[in-house]
C-alpha cells in the first residue's frame, strides 16, 4: 500500500455537489493507493503508521492530539509514466480488491480511536485542502 500524507488545516471531499467527508482544523489528508499483493494486514500496518506518524506541529501525531484524518482512495498513486506520454495503471489493484482494503485502513484507524472521514470509492471526487507547511510525505507498507 502507498499513501500520500499531507498535514492540513482543514480538508474536504465533494461528490456531485455533496460534501461526503470533511475534517476541520489540524489533521491529515491521506490519499491511499492499493496494489495487487496488498493484504488486510498491510492495511492495519498502514493505519497504525498514519495514527502514530509524528508530522503534526511539535513533532506530534494524530494519536497525540486526537487529530482527524481524511482518507481518500486514489488508484493513480500506482500509475507509471516512465514510458511514453500516457501513464499505465497495471500496478494498481482492481476496484474489487482495492475497495475493501481502503475500507480496512479506515476501520483500523477507527479501532485505534481515530476520527476518520472518507471520500467515496470510485467516484469523481473534488478534494480541497489547506496544506499546512506545506508538509507532504509518502508512506509505503
Amino acid at each position: 500500500m502507498r499513501a500520500v500524507v499531507q498535514r492540513v488545516n482543514g480538508a474536504s471531499v465533494v461528490v456531485d455537489g455533496e460534501t461526503v467527508g470533511e475534517i476541520v482544523g489540524q489533521g491529515l489528508c491521506v490519499l491511499v493507493g492499493v496494489t495487487h499483493d496488498d493484504t488486510p494486514e498491510k492495511a492495519a500496518q498502514l493505519a497504525r503508521k498514519l495514527w502514530s506518524v509524528r508530522i503534526l506541529p511539535g513533532e506530534k501525531s494524530c494519536s497525540d492530539l486526537a487529530a482527524p484524518l481524511l482518507v481518500i482512495s486514489q488508484f493513480t498513486l500506482y500509475g507509471d509514466a516512465r514510458k511514453g506520454r500516457r501513464p499505465t495503471w497495471n500496478a494498481a489493484a482492481p476496484g474489487e480488491v482495492a475497495e475493501p482494503l481502503v475500507d480496512e485502513v479506515v476501520a483500523q484507524l477507527r479501532k485505534l480511536g481515530a476520527h476518520a472521514e472518507t471520500g467515496r470509492f470510485g467516484a469523481d471526487m473534488k478534494v480541497s485542502l489547506t496544506n499546512d507547511g506545506p508538509f507532504t510525505v509518502i508512506v509505503e507498507v
